[in-house]
């Protein structure tokens, strides 16, 4: 059965983006980027809604193969082969290695979680919250920034209640702490 892991980074005040436009947290330099790389290699699936999918579609850009930074390219590769879902009921299509599901999230996650294996990221805030309420997500994995946003979109949603228990700590390049918990409910 599937794990699934929802992942983001985050500033100290717990905002993933000071708005659709402007995320405002800083970029990844390469040691963290080389962390994220490697989490993306172990997904068996990313799971996304629409205005991540739409953010992370930079990856798919075959630019993203010939410039910028080896851990750039290295990034493009891993999310070109990782295979994507994404919840959306504007969409009517999306791009290479990804599927659309624009029905019931709740249905499709629960489905996809015990027909596969290992390791599937989640990202988006909205998302999240639905499949938190449905009690489908086991780890909520912190990226947190030392920068205060002072508000934006939130990592966990607003009226969403959640009894969570902690998994660890790790600090990693950057000055950013990854803080990892799970639902109270579930066994470690």
């Amino acid at each position: 059965m599937a794990r699934l892991v929802y992942s983001m980074l985050t500033s100290l005040d717990g905002y993933i983006a000071r708005s659709d436009e402007d995320i405002a947290l800083p970029v990844p330099g390469t040691e963290l980027h080389q962390h994220f790389n490697d989490m993306m290699r172990q997904a068996s699936a990313v799971l996304a809604g629409r205005r991540m999918y739409e953010t992370m579609r930079f990856w798919d850009s075959p630019e993203r193969e010939t410039g910028a930074t080896e851990v750039e390219r290295d990034f493009a590769r891993a999310w070109r082969e990782t295979p994507k879902i994404v919840f959306s009921t504007t969409l009517r299509q999306v791009g290479p290695n990804a599927r659309l599901v624009n029905g019931d999230a709740e249905t499709a996650v629960s489905s996809l979680k015990s027909r596969t294996d290992g390791l599937v990221i989640l990202g988006g805030a909205d998302l999240a919250a639905d499949l938190a309420r449905a009690g489908l997500i086991d780890e909520y994995r912190l990226y947190m920034h030392p920068v205060v946003l002072g508000g934006g979109k939130p990592y966990f949603q607003s009226g969403l209640s959640l009894t969570l228990k902690p998994l660890g700590r790790e600090s990693l390049s950057q000055d950013v702490t990854l803080m990892r918990y799970a639902p109270a409910d579930q066994a470690a």
